[in-house]
């Protein structure tokens, strides 16, 4: 008798939402992320305590860096804040380039991780937020788990848990990001060890992420996983999507039009802390206040980190 899981990877492959064979259209490993996307010294458009740094003052002050096989993208754990002046320096990075129906995979080594942080793996296009759509892959605050991959939209597209053949749980259906303070249609991971200190102290994982005129399907698989595809973990130059075994995340057309809803989408890797997510639900087991605690507590951050083996984008 096959599993539950058997038969939903068999329905899944069935419903013709899976594509075959991708081939590789970008790779980025260590020093390639460093030309292949820019430094957004920006205003953080979701107002947390933060100062994002430009490309050569996130590498002067180690904020960012990078071996043959390693990124590392972090916040000071150094400097005590004036409550008057600019947040604790991070940085958010966005690819060059603007990808449309295809397949990404990264390998995470480690999140930022605290009391404060607000990580953030995610798409979406640069002008005129949200008209071509948001996907928020890897997302979380405050180390609470677990991961939730989320959309955000214009108005008019919604999900329903009934026509989703996925392994995860519809936590919300409405992606509309004006309506329920802008929480979009989001999908918890179901496996453990996806987010925070557990995904760390398991040696992180890969996050794949899948979209097509129909379909928007994403995959997680921890470190030391069985499952994990062989084109997966090898980083292979092709991926055939339907050996992944069922998404946990399967968001589908049924009642949003994905041609109209989602266009071509810059990759943006960044970690904010406090801000519109983290600073209002901070948690009452945290020191101080958010705020405070950035401010005044600069060696909590030290594990406020991403450290990424790669990235790639198939087409």
């Amino acid at each position: 008798m096959r599993s539950t899981l058997s038969f939903l990877a068999t329905l899944f492959a069935a419903q013709g939402t899976l594509a075959a064979t991708y081939n590789i259209l970008d790779t980025f490993i260590g020093p390639s992320f460093l030309t292949g996307f820019d430094h957004q010294a920006i205003a953080d458009p979701t107002h947390g305590r933060v100062n994002y740094v430009n490309q050569a003052t996130a590498i002067a002050q180690n904020l960012t860096y990078t071996s043959s096989d390693t990124l590392i993208l972090r916040a000071d754990y150094k400097t005590v804040l004036s409550a008057s002046g600019p947040g604790r320096n991070s940085v958010r990075i966005q690819s060059k380039k603007a990808y449309g129906n295809g397949v990404s995979v990264i390998n995470v080594r480690h999140m930022p991780q605290g009391c404060a942080t607000w990580p953030a793996f995610w798409s979406t296009a640069t002008t005129n937020w949200p008209s071509l759509g948001e996907i928020d892959i890897i997302e979380g605050v405050n180390d609470q788990s677990p991961n939730h991959s989320t959309l955000h939209t214009t108005d008019g597209c919604t999900m329903n848990a009934g026509n989703m053949v996925q392994t995860g749980s519809l936590a919300t259906t409405n992606c509309y990001w004006q309506v329920n303070g802008n929480s979009g249609c989001g999908v918890a991971v179901n496996k453990p060890n996806n987010y925070g200190p557990s995904f760390n102290a398991n040696g992180g994982g890969w996050y794949a992420t899948e979209r097509t005129a129909h379909s928007i399907n994403l995959w997680f698989w921890p470190r030391n996983d069985n499952t994990v595809p062989n084109d997966v973990k090898n980083g292979a130059s092709s991926v055939n999507t339907a050996t992944w075994g069922t998404p946990y995340a399967n968001f589908v057309d049924n009642n949003c039009n994905f041609q109209t809803h989602f266009g071509n989408e810059n990759l943006i890797i960044n970690l904010t802390l406090c801000g519109d997510w983290a600073g209002n639900v901070y948690p009452s087991s945290c020191p101080k206040t958010c705020v405070d605690h950035v401010n005044q507590d600069p060696a909590d951050f030290k594990n406020a980190y991403w450290d990424i083996a790669s990235l790639r984008v198939y087409q």
